[in-house]
C-alpha cells in the first residue's frame, strides 16, 4: 500500500525559499497525477500544484504561479515542491497526494501524506 511521507518543511522569513519532498510513491496504473495541497488554520485544504507523472507537465494555482515549481525525480519516486519568494500567506501544512484526475481539487486524490508545516514569518 502506498504511504506518502513529506519532509522539508520549516520556518523561513518572507522572501525566503524552501524545498519540500514527498516519498513513498509506488507504481500505480491508475494514479497518474501527483500534487501538493496546503491547509492553513481555519481554512479549507487547497491545491497548490500538480504534475502528470508520464510527462512531468505541471499545473499551478494562480496564487503560486511563478513562485513555486513542482517536479519529480527521474525514477518518479520522489515529488518535490520548490517554493521561492515565500509570503506569510503561504503559511500552512503542506500535503502531497496522488490520484487519477489532473485537477487541484481535493476530491481528485485518494492517497495522502501526513503533512509538513511551513511557516513564513519575520
Amino acid at each position: 500500500q502506498v504511504q506518502l511521507v513529506e519532509s522539508g518543511g520549516g520556518s523561513v522569513q518572507p522572501g525566503g525559499s524552501l524545498r519540500l519532498s514527498c516519498t513513498g510513491f509506488g507504481y500505480s496504473r491508475n494514479n497518474k497525477y501527483r500534487a501538493w495541497f496546503r491547509q492553513a488554520p481555519g481554512k479549507e485544504r487547497e491545491g497548490v500544484a500538480g504534475v502528470y507523472t508520464d510527462n512531468g507537465l505541471g499545473f499551478y494555482a494562480d496564487s503560486v504561479k511563478g513562485r513555486f515549481t513542482i517536479s519529480q525525480d527521474n525514477a518518479k519516486n520522489t515529488l518535490f515542491l520548490q517554493m521561492n519568494s515565500l509570503k506569510p500567506e503561504d503559511t500552512a501544512i503542506y500535503y502531497c497526494a496522488t490520484g487519477r484526475w489532473g485537477t487541484l481539487r481535493v476530491g481528485s486524490y485518494d492517497v495522502w501524506g501526513q503533512g509538513t508545516q511551513v511557516t513564513v514569518s519575520s
